[in-house]
């Protein structure tokens, strides 16, 4: 899942950041919100975690840009303004969370998972396709009760392929969600993944799930023929 933290505290920004990726998330971070604001109508987030008091453009105010834009998209604000008349205002202006500086990093993790659980439309906690079977909660990954280990970015890509089986995404919108906009790394980077992913996920089985459509990108299915 793909993550944009708009903060400009470097270390809060820095920790949480760091926190996020450690659980399987691509963070691009913004430190202003006029850059926020910029990286959010450009890019297709899952969530956002949102600073109200940034230079540049207030966080008020890229909330309000946010919501006009994309009425879907998860809004945690973040910030140290605690006052209830404070936390109703942005309610109301569209976020969804609302939590205080200073706060545990346990704590918000919960709130993003519970965010995301819920979402604007039901997101399945346990995805499924044959006997492939993957939790976001617990992010194990099985294959006919076998529990397979994957490192970080197989496992937010396998989660994206799966997100919606049979549908054919390109290597660039792949790249797009699994890896954060700092990424700048070799154009085969997808590919490689995909023998990573296939290697663990496949080739141990007979049926194989993961099709290469010629041209076009990769998908993951039970129906043969791809």
């Amino acid at each position: 899942m793909r993550c944009l933290l708009i903060e400009d505290e470097n270390k809060v920004a820095d920790f949480v950041a760091r926190g996020l990726r450690a659980e399987r998330f691509a963070v691009d971070v913004a430190r202003d919100g006029e850059s926020g604001w910029d990286m959010a109508s450009a890019n297709d987030y899952d969530l956002v975690i949102l600073d109200l008091m940034l230079p540049k453009l207030s966080g008020t105010e890229v909330l309000s840009r946010i919501r006009r834009k994309n009425t879907s998209v998860p809004i945690l604000i973040l910030t140290a303004r605690d006052a209830t008349a404070e936390k109703v205002r942005h309610f109301e202006a569209g976020a969804d969370d609302y939590l205080t500086k200073p706060f545990a990093f346990a704590e918000l993790l919960v709130r993003i998972k519970s965010l995301l659980r819920r979402g604007p439309v039901a997101r399945e906690n346990v995805l499924r396709v044959d006997g492939l079977e993957l939790d976001r909660l617990t992010q194990q990954v099985k294959r006919d009760g076998r529990r397979i280990e994957l490192t970080s970015k197989e496992y937010s890509l396998l989660e994206y392929l799966m997100s919606h089986p049979a549908r054919v995404f390109s290597r660039t919108m792949i790249i797009e969600h699994v890896w954060d906009q700092s990424f700048e790394g070799l154009t085969n980077i997808v590919d490689v993944y995909i023998r990573h992913l296939r290697a663990k996920v496949d080739d141990p089985f007979p049926q194989k799930l993961i099709r290469t459509v010629r041209g076009v990108g990769y998908c993951i299915t039970e129906e043969p023929g791809t």
